[in-house]
C-alpha cells in the first residue's frame, strides 16, 4: 500500500513509531465485512434461526455481526430484500449505537446517506417520534430514501438541504442529533485504496471548515438537555478532536460525554489541540490494528439545561401538513376501505394526501413549507379512479400479522426470485380460486411487497426499481 508522505509522518506523530509499525501490518490483513440485523423487523435471536450464513458477533454491538465476504453474498439473499439485516463495515455501526435514542424521540441525522446509521437509529424508535434523514446531494438522498423504505421505518422525514438552512425550521426541536461528517476518510484506506486518491485532492484541511460549519449548526437544532453525537471515518485531529474543541468554545453549554466502553478503543487525544482541554479524552478513537474494522472517531456530547415541555412526546403539538391539499376531516372512502384491513390504527389527522399520493405524517412536525424533501411520513399508497393502490413502502413497513391476506414463499421457492424479479405467479397451490385483491406477498414470514391476486394468478406490484438484478 502506497501511502502519502504527508499522511505516514502525521501517523508516526499520532501512535509513535511502534504503533505505526502495527498500523502498517494491519493492510496486510484481509478487510472485515459486517452485518447488522434491523431490530424493525426481526430480533436478532430469531434472525440467527434463518441466517444461511456463519456469523460471528461484532463485540461491541449488540445486534452487529461478521460474515465471510469473500464466500457468501449477503445482498443476493431474499433475506435482504425483506429488509432484515443492512450491511455495514463494523467499525460504522458504533456512531448509531452510542448515541441512545428512545422512542419518542425526535431525531435528526445530518449527513445520512446512505443510510446504514440512520436506519439503526430509526428502527430504535420503534414507529414513534420521529426520525429527519438529511443529505445535501439530492441523487444520494434518493438512495437514503430506499435504504429507509426498505428497513420498514415510516415516521420519517427524507431531506436535502444545507444543515443551516433547517434552523429556522427546527431550532431546539431534536432530543438527538448524529453527524457522520463527510471526511477525509483515512480510517477506510485499507478498505477501499481509491480513498487515499480523494485524499490527496482533498484532506483534512479542506473538510475541517466543512465539519465545524456543521456542527455549529445542529448544535442549534438540539433541544436543551439532548445528546449529540458526531463522528469521522477519519484519524486527522484537525477533523476529530479540533472540531469538538471549537463547538465547546463556540457552544460552551455543550459538554463530552464518556460512552460505553470497549477494549479497542482509544481516548480521544487532547494533545493535539490548542487548548488541551482534558474533557476531549472522552472521546473515541477506532484503530484498525487495535480493533477488527476500520478506522473511526466518535464524541458524544450533552448540551446543557432541561427540556422544555413542549409537548414534543406527549403529541400536544399536532402535525403540520407539508404542502398539502388536506390533513384530518372524511378519509377518502376507498383509502378507509384498504387501512381496514390492516391491523392497526391509523389516526385520521396525520393522514395527508397531496397529488393523490396519500402520506402517514410523523407527530409534531413544524411547518416544513420551503424545505426541500423526498418524503415525508410513510407513503401508504395512491389514490387513483375508484380505487387505492398500496405502496411498496406501506408493504415493508407492515407485519405479516398485521394484514388479512398474504402469500408466504420459503427462501427457497424459486417463485421468491420471481417474484423480486417481477415476474407474474402461479399461486394455485397457495390460494383458492374465489380469492382476489391485494396480497402481501412474504419471504419465510417477512414482507417483500404486494401483488394483486386474480384466479390464483399473483400479478406482480413489486416496485420496478427494487427488482432483482442478475449482475
Amino acid at each position: 500500500m502506497n501511502l502519502p508522505a504527508a499522511f505516514e509522518e502525521k501517523m508516526r506523530r499520532l501512535l509513535g513509531e511502534a504503533g505505526y509499525s502495527s498500523y502498517l501490518d494491519c493492510f496486510e490483513k484481509p478487510r472485515y465485512y459486517g452485518l447488522r440485523v434491523n431490530t424493525a423487523k426481526i430480533s436478532v435471536e430469531d434472525f440467527l434461526k434463518l441466517a444461511p450464513w456463519p456469523l460471528r458477533p461484532v463485540p461491541w454491538i449488540r445486534n452487529g455481526f461478521y460474515y465471510d465476504g469473500e464466500n457468501y453474498q449477503p445482498a443476493k439473499h431474499p433475506y435482504y430484500f425483506a429488509g432484515l439485516y443492512y450491511l455495514q463495515e463494523p467499525s460504522a455501526m458504533t456512531p448509531a449505537d452510542r448515541l441512545h435514542v428512545e422512542p419518542g424521540d425526535r431525531v435528526l441525522d445530518v449527513c445520512a446517506a446512505p443510510g446504514g446509521k440512520a436506519t439503526e437509529l430509526g428502527a430504535k424508535l420503534c414507529g414513534t417520534g420521529v426520525l429527519a434523514a438529511n443529505d445535501l446531494s439530492s441523487s444520494r438522498a434518493k438512495g437514503l430514501l430506499k435504504n429507509i423504505e426498505l428497513m420498514g421505518i415510516g415516521n420519517v422525514l427524507v431531506l436535502s438541504e444545507e444543515p443551516g438552512r433547517l434552523i429556522p425550521y427546527f431550532r431546539g426541536y431534536f432530543d438527538k442529533i448524529l453527524i457522520d461528517a463527510p471526511c477525509s476518510g483515512e480510517g477506510m484506506f485499507r478498505k477501499d485504496s481509491r480513498m487515499i486518491r480523494a485524499w490527496e485532492g482533498h484532506g483534512p484541511d479542506y473538510f475541517s471548515k466543512i465539519q465545524k460549519s456543521i456542527v455549529t449548526q445542529a448544535a442549534q437544532m438540539l433541544r436543551p438537555g439532548g445528546m449529540m453525537l458526531y463522528s469521522t471515518c477519519t484519524f486527522s485531529p484537525e477533523e476529530n478532536e479540533q472540531t469538538i474543541e471549537h463547538l465547546l468554545k463556540e457552544y460552551p453549554e455543550f459538554t463530552v460525554c464518556p460512552m460505553e466502553g470497549y477494549e479497542g478503543f482509544v481516548p480521544g487525544m487532547p494533545e493535539t489541540t490548542v487548548s488541551k482541554d482534558a474533557r476531549l479524552k472522552h472521546t473515541v478513537r477506532i484503530f484498525p490494528h487495535r480493533m477488527e474494522g476500520e478506522g473511526h472517531f466518535l464524541a458524544l456530547l450533552k448540551k446543557d439545561g432541561e427540556r422544555r415541555d413542549d409537548g414534543g412526546h406527549t403529541g400536544e403539538i399536532k402535525s403540520t401538513p407539508v404542502r398539502g391539499n388536506r390533513t384530518g376531516g372524511p378519509v377518502p372512502e376507498e383509502l378507509a376501505a384498504f387501512l381496514g384491513s390492516i391491523r392497526r390504527t391509523f389516526a385520521p389527522e396525520r393522514i395527508d394526501v397531496r397529488g393523490g399520493k396519500v402520506y402517514y405524517m410523523p407527530e409534531g412536525l413544524p411547518d416544513l413549507k420551503g424545505v426541500r424533501f423526498l418524503r415525508t411520513g410513510l407513503l401508504l399508497g395512491e389514490l387513483k379512479k375508484n380505487r387505492f393502490e398500496p405502496s411498496q413502502a406501506l408493504a415493508m413497513n407492515l407485519k405479516k400479522a398485521e394484514y388479512d391476506c398474504c402469500i408466504d414463499f420459503p427462501a427457497s421457492d424459486e417463485r421468491t426470485l420471481r417474484y423480486l424479479k417481477g415476474e407474474t405467479l402461479d399461486v394455485s397451490d397457495l390460494a383458492s380460486p374465489k380469492e382476489k385483491g391485494w396480497y402481501l406477498v412474504c419471504v419465510d414470514g417477512y414482507p417483500l411487497g404486494f401483488g394483486k391476486l386474480a384466479g390464483q394468478t399473483l400479478k406482480n406490484k413489486y416496485l420496478p426499481g427494487w427488482r432483482w438484478q442478475s449482475s
